[in-house]
């Protein structure tokens, strides 16, 4: 009987195996694109995943998912600035495209003294917008940007404006 069940266990585990190490003919690795004022203004910026670089979700970002964060990318008389929808205090900053990379520059907020968990996530919002942003379009052709610092990697989906 032992032997039995030790010939089972293998044969599941080889299933699962196998099963496991399949992929779907459609999926395709994500393309990187150049970054344009064009692209970015074209779509506001839902964050979806932000995690620390241990792999760590920044749960600051999620507490509320019926307001997420979103950046909006948006030109006002000549100015190309962006504006950090659904926090407490109201942010953005002017922003330019250098060397395939946002700078952003002259970042204001206002001062309210909000709540928790709102003030944490004005902070968590504050430290997710600096770093090396990238885009790319995934098999579905669904364009995705990313914003990597030193401490957290933060992926953003595009969402109609």
């Amino acid at each position: 009987m032992k032997n039995l069940t030790k010939v089972m266990m293998a044969s599941v585990l080889a299933v699962g195996t196998l099963a496991g190490c399949q992929t779907s003919p459609t999926a395709t690795a994500p393309t990187t694109q150049a970054l344009s004022n064009t692209q970015l203004q074209s779509y506001d910026w839902q964050l979806v995943d932000a995690k620390l670089t241990n792999g760590v979700k920044i749960k600051q970002l999620f507490v509320n998912p019926a307001k997420p964060l979103i950046l909006s990318f948006n030109n006002y008389n000549g100015e190309n600035r962006v504006n950090f929808k659904n926090t407490c205090n109201n942010m953005g900053a002017e922003y330019s495209v250098v060397n395939n990379n946002v700078q952003l520059n002259n970042v204001l907020s206002t001062m309210m003294a909000c709540p928790e968990p709102q003030a944490s996530f004005d902070t968590a919002t504050m430290a997710t917008v600096q770093g090396r942003y990238s885009l790319s379009k995934s098999g579905n052709n669904a364009p995705t940007l990313t914003i990597t610092n030193a401490n957290q990697v933060a992926q953003f989906k595009a969402v109609a404006k």
